[in-house]
C-alpha cells in the first residue's frame, strides 16, 4: 500500500487532523497545514462557485465575503440545517463535504479510522456513512473515541513506555483532564489475550488557565502551575508511571515549569504534542487493514465482555473460534461467514465471559438440512445484534455452486449476553 492509503482522522468541535501511514518509515506521519501545525479549522465556505475549507474558509468569514459555516461537528450531531446562500444544507452533508475536501490529495483510501472525543451508535453511523459516501467500504471504516486512540498509540510504542501505567493530560483554555492507561485482570483463566483500558482519573476546571489566553500573566501562570502540580501529585500517588503525555492547545505556552519537573521525576519520560489522537487512529487503521489481532485487547464500558465461538477446524486445527470477539462494540459486531460442514447434525456454540469462569453452551439443530456428502454442505452464518445484550444467529443453506442449489433451510438461535452495563467496573 502506498503513502497515505491508510488514514487516521481526528475530528472535534473546533478542528480536524489527518495522520497517514508512511510506508517509508513504517509508521504514521501527520499532514501539516503549516510548519509544526497539524490542525485544520473545521470551517467550510462557498465562494465564487467553489467550496473551500479550513484556514481559507476562516479568512473568508473575517472579510464577510461569500458564505461560511462553522460549528459543523456539533450541528451534524444535532442533525441541524445550515443556510449557505439561498440554500439550506443538512449539517451532516456539509460535514461530509468538509471531510471530502480535506482528503482530496489522497487518490485512494484503503482504510480510515475516525476518532472523536466520545462515540456512540449515532456517531458511528454518521461517520461510517460519511466514509461510505466517499466510496470507502463500510468494513474499511473504524470509529473510536480519544481514550481508545491514546491506547492504540501507546501499544505501538516501545513496551517500556507502557510497562506499568501511562498517563495522558489534556489541557485547553479552561480545563485539565487526566487519563491513565492500565492493564486489566480478568476472572477468566487460561486466556491468551491480555486486556488494557484507559480511565479518566481527574478533571479540573481551572480559572487560572483562562487568564493565560491570549496574554500570559506571570502571576496567574504561577498559580496555574501550582494547581497543576498538585493535580499531578494526586494522580500519581502510589502509582508506578512509565511515561507521561501532554496534549491540547493549553500546553502550547510554557506556563508549567514546576509541574514539568514533577512529571519527569524518577527519570520518567514525558512527551508533548498535538497529533497523538490522529496517530492512534492511524495505528488502528493499520492494524485492522492487516487483519492483525495480536497484542492487548482494549476494553471500556462500551465494549463486549463476552465472545461467541463456534467449534470449527481452521487450517487443520480444531478448536473454538470466535465469530463475535470480545473488545468490540455490540453495534459494530454484526457479521456474515460461510463454512463447510462435515457429517454433523448440529452446530455447537460457546459463549465465554471475561467476568467469572462460567461458560454458556448452546446447540443449533440442523434437522431438515438436505443430505449431502462431506464438504459439499455449505452454511451461511449471520450474526445480528438486536441490542447490547441480544445477538441473533441465523444459519442458512448456501448451496454448493451449480452442483447443489441452495434450499430454503433456515435455523435461528438467540444468544442472551450479560450486557455491558455494570460489568466493566467489576474488572480491576
Amino acid at each position: 500500500m502506498g503513502r497515505g492509503h491508510i488514514l487516521g482522522y481526528d475530528m472535534n468541535e473546533k478542528n480536524c487532523q489527518i495522520s497517514f501511514y508512511d510506508e517509508t518509515k513504517n509508521e504514521p506521519g501527520t499532514l501539516e497545514t503549516a510548519s509544526d501545525n497539524y490542525q485544520i479549522p473545521l470551517v467550510i465556505g462557498y465562494f465564487q462557485d467553489r467550496w473551500i475549507y479550513g484556514e481559507e474558509a476562516k479568512r473568508l468569514a473575517t472579510v464577510s465575503s461569500g458564505y461560511t459555516a462553522s460549528d459543523l461537528f456539533e450541528k451534524a450531531i444535532r442533525r441541524e440545517k445550515e443556510q449557505i446562500g439561498e440554500k439550506a444544507y443538512d449539517a451532516v452533508w456539509l460535514l461530509a463535504k468538509f471531510v471530502e475536501l480535506t482528503l482530496e490529495q489522497f487518490d485512494t483510501i484503503d482504510f480510515i479510522a475516525f476518532t472523536t472525543p466520545a462515540t456512540d451508535i449515532d456517531m458511528s453511523k454518521m461517520l461510517k456513512g460519511i466514509g461510505q459516501h466517499m466510496g470507502i467500504p463500510k468494513s474499511n471504516i473504524a470509529v473510536q473515541d480519544y481514550k481508545e486512540s491514546f491506547c492504540q498509540y501507546m501499544l505501538f510504542q516501545p513496551k517500556e513506555l507502557w510497562q506499568y501505567e501511562s498517563a495522558l493530560f489534556f489541557c485547553d483554555d479552561q480545563r485539565i483532564k487526566a487519563y491513565m492507561l492500565r492493564k486489566l485482570d480478568t476472572d477468566a483463566g487460561g486466556l491468551k489475550n491480555s486486556f488494557v483500558t484507559v480511565d479518566e482519573v481527574a478533571n479540573a476546571h481551572m480559572k487560572e488557565l483562562e487568564a493565560l489566553y491570549p496574554i500570559i500573566s506571570e502571576e496567574k501562570a504561577k498559580d496555574a502551575d501550582a494547581a497543576f502540580q498538585s493535580m499531578i501529585e494526586n494522580v500519581f500517588e502510589k502509582k508506578v508511571i512509565s511515561s507521561v503525555y501532554l496534549t491540547g492547545e493549553g500546553f502550547e505556552n510554557n506556563w508549567y515549569p514546576g509541574s514539568l519537573k514533577v512529571l519527569c521525576n524518577g527519570r520518567r519520560r514525558a512527551f508533548i504534542g498535538n497529533n497523538l489522537y490522529s496517530k492512534g487512529a492511524c495505528y488502528t487503521a493499520m492494524k485492522k487493514s492487516r487483519g492483525n489481532a495480536e497484542g492487548p485487547v482494549y476494553l471500556d464500558e462500551s465494549k463486549l465482555m463476552e465472545r461467541i465461538c463456534l467449534r470449527m477446524r481452521v487450517g487443520g486445527r480444531e478448536g473454538w473460534y470466535p465469530i463475535v470477539p470480545w473488545g468490540e462494540r455490540w453495534y459494530e459486531s454484526d457479521g456474515q461467514w460461510e463454512v463447510l460442514l462435515e457429517d454433523t447434525s448440529d452446530i455447537e456454540i460457546l459463549v465465554e465471559s471475561l467476568i467469572g469462569e462460567e461458560m454458556q453452551s448452546e446447540t443449533v439443530s440442523l434437522e431438515g438440512m438436505p443430505l449431502r456428502k462431506d464438504y459439499s454442505l455449505r452454511i451461511r452464518i449471520e450474526a445480528m445484534f438486536l441490542d447490547e445484550a441480544t445477538c441473533k444467529l441465523t444459519f442458512k443453506d448456501a448451496g454448493f455452486g451449480e452442483f447443489f442449489p441452495a434450499t430454503d433451510f433456515r435455523a435461528e438461535k438467540t444468544i442472551h449476553l450479560g450486557g455491558i452495563h455494570g460489568q466493566f467496573n467489576t474488572m480491576s
